[in-house]
């Protein structure tokens, strides 16, 4: 039964048009691997160097969460806010402080950090261009008419992806990097910021929605100093997580026919590696061959950081009671 539930599902989506939300697979709280898939080995490394563990540095992050009652009370409103369990949330922050960077010990910190950042002049650039100019190249022609910054921003990513990374264009190579990387971390590659660690980039990407659910005005690439203060700042930047959060629900439920509302490891996974839309795709793809194949639909699937947060759902769940 579970099986043609599935293939129904994803037939549903494979022959187009509007789906019934009654189509939707529901994707099952828990894990889908026995054990945690391996760490990037710059994690481990990162974390090595640092003289501590994943373990101290979750337990780090547990308790600043656990220790203040403001934060948690954000953390709430911005779920109610996106018509979000606030566990995602909770999830996402975990899993960044886990495997990225530590917590400090204090809310307060972050807004001190937030205004540290403002002391210099900052730019999106590469090579001297500024990512405003770079994006009017008549590559990115395709993106143009696309109002909505997430389908703006995620479009000219995927153009950079196919037409600049790794390419020589017009006499200049460009690295084989992420956009992200290349042109939005002035200060070091891996760059990601915040409690809620955001690079720059999907904070564009979310920029419309944020403005429209919560009223924060949009941010604009060509004001790099606004985009650090704003996912700097614990009280604007949590809007900024669970809406990348929501997107994620939206797009695997619109594009894969999966429900992935109900299983934080798997939003927490998303958080992680981004590019939701694209993943989305690709799972399609993939469950439409196995469809043709008569073999079972895969569902989407947590990795180490997502492993992590559904392993631990009955602890984390405790903070929110």
């Amino acid at each position: 039964m579970r099986t043609s539930l599935i293939a129904l599902a994803i037939w549903a989506v494979t022959v187009g048009g509007p789906v019934e939300a009654s189509a939707q697979v529901p994707v099952p709280p828990g894990n889908r691997h026995s054990e945690q898939p391996p760490v990037p080995g710059a994690s481990a490394r990162r974390t090595k160097s640092s003289g501590s563990t994943f373990e101290r540095k979750y337990r780090k992050v547990y308790k600043l969460l656990q220790s203040d009652a403001q934060l948690r009370a954000k953390i709430k409103e911005q779920a109610t806010a996106y018509s979000l369990d606030p566990i995602h949330i909770v999830g996402a922050l975990v899993g960044e402080h886990t495997y990225n960077v530590d917590a400090y010990d204090r809310l307060q910190t972050y807004y001190v950090k937030a205004v540290s950042y403002l002391s210099s002049k900052l730019r999106f650039e590469y090579g001297g261009e500024d990512v405003a100019d770079f994006v009017q190249r008549p590559q990115f022609q395709v993106c143009e008419g696309k109002t909505d910054s997430y389908a703006l921003w995620t479009c000219r990513e995927r153009v950079w992806d196919s037409e600049f990374r790794g390419r020589s264009v017009d006499g200049q190579s460009f690295p084989n990097d992420r956009f992200s990387a290349t042109f939005f971390q002035p200060y070091y590659a891996g760059q990601t910021f915040g409690i809620g660690q955001l690079n720059p980039l999907t904070a564009l990407q979310m920029s419309d929605l944020v403005s429209r659910v919560s009223g924060i005005p949009p941010l604009d690439a060509s004001n790099p100093n606004k985009v650090y203060e704003t996912i700097m700042d614990p009280d604007l930047t949590l809007a900024y997580v669970a809406a990348t959060l929501k997107t994620s629900i939206d797009v695997y439920r619109e594009i894969a026919g999966f429900d992935i509302s109900q299983n934080p490891g798997i939003t927490a996974t998303l958080y992680n590696v981004g590019n939701p839309a694209e993943r989305a795709h690709a799972l399609k793809a993939e469950n439409d061959a196995r469809i043709a194949e008569r073999k079972e639909p895969r569902l989407p699937e947590e990795n180490y950081y997502g492993w992590l947060v559904n392993d631990k759902l009955p602890e984390l769940k405790a903070l929110l009671d």
